[in-house]
């Protein structure tokens, strides 16, 4: 299932997760650290993220890394700027 990366970067809480993961990869549970949700949510929140193409996820032995997929973000750039052209 493909989430338009509009809509799931329309919450706060995608957009907090998406500027932490500029920073740096990170998992679940150093993300939520940071966050007033719980885990769970967090990892609904990657989903969405995850199924609009704006992460990846990696697997190093038993933890899995999010970090920022720059492909999934030129479909928004492209589009954004045609309103600049």
């Amino acid at each position: 299932m493909s989430i338009d990366p509009f809509a799931a970067i329309a919450d706060p809480n995608r957009r907090h997760l998406l500027e932490e993961l500029r920073r740096a990869p990170r998992t679940v549970n150093e993300l939520a650290e940071g966050l007033p949700i719980s885990r769970p949510a967090v990892s609904q929140h990657l989903k969405a993220l995850l199924d609009s193409n704006l992460v990846t996820v990696t697997s190093e032995g038993t933890r899995r890394i999010y970090s920022v997929n720059i492909k999934g973000f030129q479909k928004l750039n492209i589009w954004l700027d045609q309103f600049w052209a």
